[in-house]
């Protein structure tokens, strides 16, 4: 809905826009366009800032001219509208906000974005996605306080932006993403459960970039045991970062770990759930917050979330190499080609010499028959 009006209706649902220019005032001008693109990069360059999500605002002065760019870095940090609304000071009186997401009206951490840009002075807000959580309602109480609205600019981008932290409001669960290395014919491991390294240091580097945006990363008892991960995003040296800006590693099954065992270290925050039912791991993961689990190991762990349709996204890693025997990347029920679930590729691309594949799972023929 790019350049729509907002007529300030209720949440949960959507404010009410018209794509039109005859809606009762101007759409978003080529120039707020342009800015909600920058807006969009300079969100994108902070990382992650869950548990609330990147957001980015650029103030534009009444003629065009960029006041100031801010970006949201994190809870208890200032929001993108108050960051840029510092920087301009009082030149923000008559401005136009760009934002990327809704501002916010609710008092958390920080107070209401809706306040501040009305105790600035600013005249006209644009912004892309409208908010899911308990923020949401900013562009009525902006409209109500005679401040010009416009809704849903870029939103298929903003949208995007916001995807992992707007799943967990919508659908009251974090969003999956499972994560898999295996060969060309499909092991994830050998005959004696050894699995590294199938891919390469470059493959290896790549995972951590994913790993980095999200708030949890997952694996079962057995592959910890197995294998004795970190379950930690390091640098490009191999250094893990600071504990503040760890996932929280959550090892899921009734095994014990031995404290010796890397994953109980203190580089990262450890949680043990003692649990074989994925809705029950991500009930209790949503109620601690969490946006978005990195699912990792093993094949019986990434089988019963994928058995119980709660994968929303697969990475693949495959290595140019054959073993012929082994553990298959994913252990399941399926009995016959009925149970097939196809996967929608979002993307494909080398990674060194490997194939990182990236989808979205479907529905299985049989789930389509019911």
């Amino acid at each position: 809905m790019e350049g729509a009006r907002c007529s300030g209706a209720t949440r949960p649902s959507r404010p009410r826009c018209v794509v039109s220019p005859t809606a009762g005032g101007p759409v978003a001008s080529q120039t707020e366009i342009d800015a909600m693109r920058r807006a969009i990069d300079a969100a994108r360059t902070v990382g992650r800032t869950l548990p609330n999500p990147p957001v980015g605002c650029v103030l534009l002065a009444p003629d065009g001219t960029e006041l100031a760019v801010g970006v949201h870095r994190g809870a208890g940090t200032d929001h993108a509208e108050v960051d840029a609304l510092k920087q301009a000071g009082d030149r923000a009186r008559g401005a136009t906000a760009v934002v990327t997401l809704e501002p916010c009206d609710h008092t958390g951490r920080t107070g209401p974005c809706t306040r501040a840009l009305l105790d600035a002075g600013v005249a006209r807000v644009v912004h892309g996605s409208s908010d899911p959580a308990e923020g949401a309602g900013g562009a009525k109480a902006l409209i109500d306080a005679g401040v010009d609205v416009e809704s849903g600019v870029l939103v298929d981008e903003t949208d995007e932006l916001i995807r992992f932290w707007a799943f967990r409001h919508v659908h009251g669960r974090p969003f999956v993403t499972w994560k898999y290395a295996a060969t060309l014919d499909g092991l994830s491991a050998a005959p004696d459960g050894t699995s590294q390294w199938i891919t390469s240091q470059t493959a290896r580097r790549d995972v951590q970039q994913f790993r980095a945006e999200c708030d949890a990363i997952m694996a079962g008892t057995n592959s910890v045991l197995t294998d004795d991960p970190r379950l930690t995003v390091r640098d490009d040296d191999d250094r893990p970062l600071p504990y503040d800006r760890q996932p929280l590693r959550v090892v899921v099954g009734e095994s014990k770990i031995p404290q010796y065992y890397r994953v109980l270290d203190r580089v990262a925050p450890t949680r043990l759930i003692q649990s074989r039912d994925p809705h029950e791991v991500l009930g209790l993961l949503n109620e601690a917050g969490i946006h978005h689990v990195w699912l990792e190991g093993g094949p019986r762990l990434a089988g019963a979330f994928w058995g119980a349709g709660l994968i929303d996204r697969v990475i693949g890693y495959l290595a140019p190499a054959m073993l012929g025997s082994g553990r298959a990347a994913l252990e399941g029920e399926a009995t016959t080609l009925a149970d097939i679930r196809p996967i929608a590729i979002t993307d494909l691309s080398m990674v060194g010499p490997d194939i990182r594949i990236i989808g979205t799972p479907g529905r299985a023929p049989r789930e389509d028959m019911d």
